[in-house]
């Protein structure tokens, strides 16, 4: 009988959970961009996926948890009294939560203190609020990637403009569950605007508007795995997979001709779809070309094998996710950082002698900590600020010694950085910031 009330009890919060994080998820709707259809997609894609399963439920064990601790007090209050109820909730409860959050709080202000002096550099900064187009010059990619240009368009196309980057990465996601999963979600019809595709048609205009330029650059996301290792066991699968990412990256190809986007990226890291569909690759590159007449780039991860990619020269440039562990220490001075890029820079430089082809590197950041240069493709984790020092020097660091090793270089095209806010990457406000902003103030 007891179990019974248990199951009930448990099955109330579960259903709870489910119509409250649904109700809070409508609240998307006061967003007028974003229809009720596409609002319950979405839903579904979440709830569907194995990581919004998890969510989900984890959710779940909390609610129920907090209900168990709520009617275990109102019972000792109801059978013991007030003064019995108030001593077991200061004891059992209140002492215990301080002394936790007391801890946390405590290691993660330990954590975020560092010793670094920075003199911000005012006189590098573009006040005229005109982009300085230094790009006609060198034809450096003075490149950024920049989430939430939404609402606050103009103010961030400001901070854009004064820290003198011309070019902004414009990054509609696509998704797809797994490694296994053999299709993507695509658009009902290429070339048909939904609400979520004139977003991005909005911002892009608005940054022409501004003179600065943009590189579209479609992304591929899973709830789970990485996008490098999709594998199939059969042939099928393989051709199921990439039909459904034709039809994705061709949408995305004509909304980058009707916008005049200067630069399209064909793809990011699907290194095991290249290996295993050459041939569909090409034939996908000569579709783009009949629908998009700007310049054309791939992104592949630092640790791919680039000569195993066989259409570099079918592009305008190598494009590169520049994640190269660059140290083996942590808390490296910037010699150190600098010799790291030695052995890179070897690989770049014959790979652009080979295809008489720039490199790009369409993806570089670091994070703000004392590791940032040895796995720089690393993301923070939610306990990261338990056991991360915080390191904006490691971070700015790292910047001026990518800088000062390869923007002279006459093979290398400029920098897309990851990222300016929202992230574990972000540069916005601290010191990297203002060496970004240094660099891109500098034309041959």
């Amino acid at each position: 009988m007891l179990l019974k009330k248990e199951v009930k009890s448990f099955l109330k919060v579960y259903l709870f959970t489910w119509i409250t994080t649904f109700l809070l998820f409508l609240l998307n709707l006061l967003n007028p961009r974003i229809s009720f259809i596409d609002l319950l997609e979405s839903y579904w894609q979440i709830i569907s996926s194995a990581s919004g399963q998890l969510f989900l439920h984890s959710i779940v064990l909390v609610f129920y948890c907090l209900y168990l601790l709520i009617r275990y007090f109102i019972r000792v209050y109801r059978n013991k009294g007030f003064k019995t109820f108030i001593a077991r909730l200061t004891l059992q409860f209140m002492v215990p939560i301080f002394l936790i959050y007391y801890g946390i709080t405590s290691v993660v202000e330990s954590n975020s203190k560092e010793d670094f002096s920075y003199s911000w550099d005012y006189s590098i900064e573009n006040k005229t609020d005109t982009v300085q187009n230094l790009y006609s010059i060198d034809q450096k990619h003075r490149g950024m990637t920049v989430y939430a240009l939404g609402r606050n368009n103009r103010t961030n196309i400001q901070e854009i403009i004064r820290n003198n980057i011309e070019w902004v990465v414009v990054l509609p996601y696509f998704y797809q569950e797994n490694e296994q999963t053999n299709s993507i979600r695509n658009p009902k019809e290429i070339g048909k605007w939904s609400q979520r595709d004139s977003m991005f048609i909005k911002s892009i205009e608005q940054l022409h508007q501004n003179n600065i330029r943009v590189h579209l650059k479609p992304h591929l996301w899973m709830s789970s795995g990485w996008r490098s290792n999709i594998n199939f066991k059969n042939q099928e699968d393989w051709n199921n997979w990439f039909e459904s990412y034709r039809k994705t990256i061709l949408h995305y190809a004509a909304m980058a001709e009707k916008t005049k986007t200067e630069l399209f990226c064909i793809g990011t890291e699907l290194r095991s779809s290249i290996r295993n569909q050459p041939d569909l690759w090409m034939q996908l590159i000569k579709e783009i070309k009949t629908i998009y007449s700007g310049k054309l780039t791939y992104a592949a991860n630092w640790d791919d094998q680039f000569d195993v990619i066989p259409f570099w020269h079918e592009l305008d440039y190598i494009g590169v996710q520049a994640y190269f562990p660059l140290t083996q220490n942590s808390n490296p001075n910037l010699n150190e950082i600098k010799e790291g890029w030695d052995k890179h820079i070897a690989v770049l430089q014959k790979l652009s002698n080979k295809y008489n082809k720039q490199i790009l590197f369409t993806e570089v950041g670091y994070r703000p900590d004392r590791t940032a240069t040895k796995k720089p493709w690393e993301w923070g984790s939610f306990f990261s600020p338990l056991f991360k020092r915080k390191s904006t020097k490691t971070q700015y660091l790292a910047f001026e010694a990518l800088y000062q090793k390869l923007w002279i270089q006459e093979w290398f095209a400029g920098t897309y950085i990851w990222q300016w806010d929202n992230s574990d990457f972000e540069i916005k406000d601290a010191p990297a910031q203002n060496c970004i902003a240094k660099w891109y103030s500098v034309s041959d």
